[in-house]
């Protein structure tokens, strides 16, 4: 009895050690399924197939919309809804085999006519996508069965594959494309939530996504355009994150805080100061030469960037392995713009307006220059255009003298061939350099191809070149999974995860 007694006070004492523990232990936290992220810019729609503001696709592109393939965070090339493809002997000829199983947000099956209508629909009459001119190379599309699907270019086009990898190249299905400026149907691992315009828009994991289900049930892109309430959104815990943050006074006070991450990448972002070819006195070239003498662009970064950028001296990404560095090619020197000035016959300068659209970089950069090309003459009025005045006016409009504005499109010198571009630049030329590396495929060929490019376009100053944007992120530290550098426009959720 004393031995059985003695067991259950020792089994009684162990409970209640037990229960202390337990009532005493700190709870355990699950991990967290949902981010905001905080954008300085509210997209104009969400339809990336429709409008070439980068607004777009940093919200739905990948995470809500996807292609055949897609160009990844490494800049890399990968399968998407294509599972894999075949290329013709002659470049011209693409066959995919195509994900079969897949589905849209809205239950409809995912399927080669899908592909067909996306490709034709890029490249009709009454198309508004941006890069409609690259559908135009398109001669044919097939669908060979509901999972293959055979497209026949023009002539080959050694970056196609790149090409479909962008936003401007998602699969849409033909019973919801017309609604997908509201309201976005795709096939991606997150379907639309909800667009509080002027506030956020709101996306939720798809539970019947073809591929890896994604980590975040929900996620909020938070519209916040004012530099200091970013600010403060961060550091009162309001917003996780800002996958671009663009006030970078503020990035040595959150590198200096252990709750945040500053990485710090580079963009597709070529920086310039946009110029009217067509519109006198842009159209000589030497007032084209004097601008880009003029430019300081060191006291550019420093003051507009806070240091964050690099110097470029042509529309090509530093990073790129056929980059030249021309930066040379009109030092800044402006003793030698003056004298250029004079040769123009406009010594004594003349009057110019300058649109600016919201981002800091052409705001603060905007004043810098107005003040570097006062030096030799040129009085600009600054004139701040919102994004949809600017895509209005400028873009489409082409009613402007100089703008500045940041292309993120990946590998885009191919615009300075368009006849109906908004720098209204023509040169025969590069027109023909560019037909000629359309179609070519070989990487060395294409580089030296590119090479030439930057050459003729920095001699011909068609526009300041300015510098290459960074990517200047900053998010919780516990946060992981966001893309360091900006290969693409695009804010990538698929990897995001709150680590514990």
């Amino acid at each position: 009895m004393r031995h059985s007694r003695g067991t259950s006070l020792r089994a009684l004492a162990l409970a209640s050690l037990s229960v202390v523990a337990l009532l005493g232990a700190a709870p355990v936290e699950a991990a967290k399924t949902s981010v905001t992220l905080g954008v300085r810019l509210e997209p104009p729609h969400l339809d990336p197939t429709a409008g070439a503001a980068a607004a777009i696709d940093e919200v739905v592109f990948i995470n809500l919309f996807e292609g055949l393939t897609q160009v990844d965070r490494d800049g890399t090339v990968k399968p998407v809804l294509a599972e894999s493809w075949t290329i013709s002997d002659d470049g011209k000829t693409y066959t995919f085999r195509l994900r079969d199983g897949v589905k849209f947000h809205d239950g409809t099956d995912f399927n080669a006519e899908d592909v067909k209508f996306s490709l034709e629909r890029g490249k009709a009459a009454d198309s508004a996508n941006a890069q409609k001119a690259k559908f135009e190379q398109i001669e044919t599309v097939e669908v060979v069965s509901p999972t293959e699907v055979k497209v026949t270019l023009k002539q080959p086009v050694g970056d196609f594959l790149t090409f479909l990898g962008t936003g401007d190249a998602v699969i849409v299905a033909p019973e919801s494309a017309a609604d997908n400026k509201a309201k976005p149907v795709g096939t991606g691992p997150f379907r639309f939530g909800q667009w509080v315009q002027g506030d956020k828009v709101e996306l939720t994991r798809s539970a019947d996504y073809w591929g890896t289900p994604v980590k975040l049930e929900t996620a909020t892109f938070k519209i916040i355009a004012d530099n200091a309430a970013a600010f403060s959104s961060m550091m009162a815990g309001d917003v996780d994150g800002f996958p671009i943050f663009n006030a970078p006074e503020n990035l040595p006070q959150f590198a200096a805080d252990p709750r945040f991450s500053v990485v710090v990448g580079t963009t597709e972002g070529e920086t310039i100061l946009s110029t009217n070819n067509a519109r006198e006195p842009f159209s000589n070239l030497k007032v084209r030469q004097a601008i880009a003498h003029a430019i300081d662009r060191k006291a550019l970064i420093d003051g507009a960037m806070f240091g964050y950028g690099t110097p470029i001296g042509s529309h090509f990404a530093p990073h790129h392995p056929a980059y030249k560095d021309l930066t040379g090619t009109y030092p800044y020197d402006l003793e030698k713009a003056k004298a250029l000035m004079a040769e123009a016959g406009l010594a004594d300068g003349f009057k110019a307006t300058l649109k600016l659209p919201p981002p800091v970089y052409a705001r603060r950069g905007g004043e810098i220059l107005a003040s570097d090309l006062k030096k030799i003459g040129i009085e600009l009025e600054l004139i701040p255009l919102e994004w949809a005045q600017w895509l209005e006016q400028v873009f489409k409009g082409k009613d402007y003298d100089l703008t500045i504005v940041s292309h993120t499109e990946a590998n885009d010198i191919n615009i300075y061939a368009r006849d109906d571009y908004y720098f209204n630049y023509q040169n025969p030329d590069l027109k023909a350099l560019m037909a000629k590396l359309d179609a070519t495929s070989d990487p060395e060929a294409r580089n030296a191809l590119y090479g030439e490019a930057q050459e003729i376009i920095a001699k011909d100053a068609v526009n300041g070149y300015l510098f290459q944007l960074a990517k200047t992120g900053v998010w919780d530290a516990k946060l992981k999974g966001l893309w360091e550098h900006a290969p693409v426009q695009a804010n990538d959720l698929t990897g995001v995860y709150w680590e514990d």
